[in-house]
């Protein structure tokens, strides 16, 4: 098994119903995000300190600013770009996935937990080991945003959960 999976069972007691929540891994946290955005700031700024005083330094501060908005504006897309979520619900009877995407639209999907079975597409698919969940007349996709060995991980675990 690898090590901070990007993921996590809970099993309820009273009504035998277990969760599986993913998530995309988030390297930069929040302090972190503010802090890199501020040391990008301090690092450019820094060779602009002999120029104080003179005209080519109100000529330079325009592209430097711009340089440091085009970090801040990257790194806030990669941020909201990582807010996904998925949560598969299984009980007895059912099997239930809800996807929330980075802009708020939630994708839902609905099964008998007898005909839900997981997939894997070691080719073909948007990434290499594809996993989806294939039932009702449907097939949608599960942990996309995983890498390629937390994906195959993932499918094990799936088939083990759906056979019990």
């Amino acid at each position: 098994m690898i090590p901070d999976m990007p993921y996590s069972w809970t099993k309820t007691d009273p009504a035998q119903t277990t969760e599986l929540h993913l998530w995309p891994h988030q390297s930069l946290q929040p302090r972190g995000y503010a802090g890199f955005i501020l040391a990008t700031f301090v690092m450019i700024l820094l060779p602009l300190i002999p120029l104080l005083g003179s005209v080519v330094l109100w000529g330079l501060l325009p592209f430097l600013m711009l340089a440091v908005g085009g970090v801040w504006l990257a790194l806030d897309r990669s941020r909201r770009n990582a807010q996904i979520s998925e949560v598969l619900t299984l009980t007895d009877q059912r099997a239930h996935l809800i996807r929330r995407n980075p802009r708020g639209d939630v994708q839902e999907w609905d099964c008998n937990r007898y005909w839900a079975r997981p997939e894997m597409h070691q080719q073909g698919g948007p990434v290499p080991y594809y996993v989806t969940l294939k039932g009702s007349g449907r097939e949608v996709e599960i942990g996309a945003f995983l890498s390629e060995d937390e994906r195959k991980a993932l499918y094990d675990e799936l088939v083990r959960a759906l056979r019990n």
